[in-house]
């Protein structure tokens, strides 16, 4: 494998892992107030953009990476109406 494809996996499974920690921390305290309701919905748009650029170009990697990255993005929205308004 080409060092360009290796050095391009890494960097879409590292990106794609991104909002794990954050997703993990809103499930296990049951608050997401201090996340930005706007954030997700643009993170959504952008790797759902490069999940389609992935389809078109035929490149498995980024759109895989990119795909997991959607479903993030889709739990941390969904997580973020669930306990946005936790009360104290």
């Amino acid at each position: 494998m080409q060092t360009e494809n290796l050095i391009g996996i890494a960097a879409g499974c590292l990106t794609a892992i991104s909002l794990v920690p954050q997703i993990l921390k809103v499930i296990k305290e049951k608050d997401a107030g201090t996340i930005s309701a706007f954030m997700p919905f643009v993170l959504l748009a952008g790797n759902g953009l490069w999940c389609w650029y992935g389809v078109m170009l035929e490149a498995l990697p980024i759109t895989l990476t990119n795909a997991f990255s959607v479903l993030c993005d889709i739990a941390l929205i969904l997580l973020r109406f669930r306990y946005a308004s936790k009360p104290k």
